[in-house]
């Protein structure tokens, strides 16, 4: 369920670097998402997610509606938010709707990977609810090959955990998607990543 987890940056390069030195396990370029002004990094998780690390990329002029998850304005790179893989996404988008929950309009996305390949996906976009522990929801097109498989391998999700001041909220939207993601009571909202690394076990916040 879980496709990958969304780590910002103001500086992908700078941030992959530093990853590197926690994990044992150097991220490898992604691509761009043209139109949208962001590259990523990528590192496999395990065979059906992965790490992606998102940023500005400075070859594309900012994007008129704004970047995704503000991150222009991150200054401490961290966990933003998670995407789960699920069939039918407009499907499940129309359900979510029917519970109270709004997923966001469904967009036809692509990135062009460093040596010209075109993936492409559907991807509900963020919308602010649920504070990054609700997550988007992605379809890949038919015969598109998932990141977990190509990028660099050796760190595994153990586990994720959300945190926030009300768990009930976020637990509400959470079943109108179909997903699952515990929920803990906690100051402020944050997501965790436990991984288990070449250099032992790390928390990814």
């Amino acid at each position: 369920m879980i496709d990958h987890l969304v780590y910002a940056t103001d500086d992908v390069d700078r941030t992959a670097e530093d990853l590197t030195d926690r994990l044992g396990v150097a991220a490898a370029a992604g691509g761009r998402h043209l139109g949208y002004g962001t590259r990523n990094a990528l590192l496999s998780l395990g065979p059906d997610d992965y790490l992606e690390i998102i940023g500005p990329d400075s070859g594309q002029p900012p994007p008129a509606g704004g970047y995704w998850y503000g991150i222009n304005n991150i200054q401490t790179p961290r966990l933003v938010t998670w995407t789960a893989r699920l069939e039918h996404i407009e499907r499940v988008a129309a359900h979510a709707h029917a519970q109270g929950y709004e997923t966001g309009d469904v967009h036809k996305v692509f990135r062009e990977t460093p040596d010209g390949e075109r993936l492409s996906w559907r991807l509900t976009m963020p919308t602010g609810a649920g504070d990054g522990l609700v997550p988007n929801i992605i379809e890949w097109d038919p015969g598109c090959p998932h990141p977990s498989g190509t990028a660099p391998k050796g760190v595994e999700l153990v586990n994720l955990r959300g945190h926030h001041p009300d768990p009930d909220a976020i637990n509400a939207m959470l079943v109108a998607l179909g997903v699952e993601l515990p929920i803990e009571r906690a100051p402020l909202p944050r997501l965790s990543a436990l991984l288990d690394t070449p250099r032992g076990p790390v928390e990814l916040v």
